[in-house]
């Protein structure tokens, strides 16, 4: 991933197309394109199998809040610790990081939905 020097996101925050999504993908975490593109087929597939449109709005609201946080460094490198404690840390350590994940999910969710200036 590239890094900002001056703790600035690395790039805009697309908006939650699926195109605009890939693109930003491509440029921050170009190995997440894989999991992007397997999960948007099984979105399509939902879709077509009767499920209206929801599977693909599901889809690329949790792609919106993925690139939220991977084009901030610093966001993302906090997000991958609590990751890791809530895998190898006891329970009162998997609790806690619960509950920071949490918090950068609910952050990421609310950012996006604010209305933009």
């Amino acid at each position: 991933m590239t890094t900002s020097a001056d703790g600035q996101p690395l790039i805009p925050q697309p908006p939650a197309m699926v195109t605009a999504l890939r693109q930003a993908i491509a440029q921050i975490t170009p190995a997440a394109l894989p999991a992007f593109t397997r999960e948007l087929d099984q979105a399509a597939d939902q879709s077509r199998q009767g499920s209206g449109l929801s599977p693909l709005r599901r889809f690329t609201a949790q792609w919106a809040v993925y690139v939220y946080i991977q084009r901030q460094p610093h966001l993302a490198a906090n997000l991958r610790h609590w990751e890791d404690l809530a895998e190898t840390g006891g329970s009162a350590q998997a609790l806690r990081a619960a509950s920071e994940l949490g918090k950068i999910l609910d952050e990421a969710h609310a950012a996006l939905t604010m209305p933009q200036p």
